[in-house]
């Protein structure tokens, strides 16, 4: 009597925004390990452990592949930095923890972080609108964090667009240069943060 092999259940496909998140990783893995510049599409799929085809069913190049990393670390980190901050608390607080999580997110992932400052520019016209872009989303989260009850009895709310753009370029050129020049995003905290409380507090 024979006895008949239970067929083996096939495995469930993968999800397309599964493998379209590894190839973003592959990327960033890539970026970290030998720079944006020098990778390859070879180098992202080798490291995402997939196809060139799977690569070009989800990104055009390249660059469309850099470009949505980048705006999901962007997205990702606003997120981080609204959700550290405690809107009943005193402003100062409230800033202190805004530029913590900020300097964090950096700390975390400092080359990908490098990398969309300094080669972000190099992409063209996708650039120029990826940076547009960025910039509108951090100043907008400046705005909305600052408009809180605390802030605006200190006479700060509502802060201008020039003033959240001030921040928000010194912030990121601070960082970038610190890591260029080998430094922790974390020793800059209390610069950082003294410099944004000078920034914010209203002048007489």
């Amino acid at each position: 009597m024979t006895t008949r092999r239970r067929a083996t259940p096939a495995a469930p496909p993968e999800d397309p925004g599964q493998f379209r998140q590894r190839l973003l990783d592959g990327l960033a893995a890539s970026v970290e390990a030998i720079g944006y510049r020098t990778t390859t599409v070879a180098d992202i799929v080798r490291r995402a452990r997939t196809s060139r085809r799977t690569f070009y069913e989800h990104f055009s190049d390249k660059e469309e592949c850099f470009i949505a990393l980048l705006t999901e670390a962007n997205t990702e980190m606003i997120r981080q930095i609204a959700a550290a901050v405690d809107q009943s608390a005193a402003w100062e607080t409230q800033v202190r923890q805004a530029v913590e999580a900020w300097i964090a997110c950096a700390e975390s992932e400092p080359v990908i972080m490098l990398s969309w400052i300094r080669d972000g520019p190099a992409l063209g016209a996708a650039g120029r609108r990826l940076q547009r872009e960025a910039i509108e989303a951090f100043v907008t989260m400046i705005q909305t964090l600052c408009d809180t009850d605390e802030l605006r009895a200190a006479g700060i709310a509502p802060v201008s667009r020039p003033l959240a753009i001030m921040l928000l370029g010194g912030l990121r050129e601070l960082i970038a240069t610190t890591v260029e020049d080998g430094g922790r995003p974390h020793d800059l905290i209390e610069v950082a943060v003294h410099a944004s409380l000078a920034l914010l507090t209203p002048r007489a």
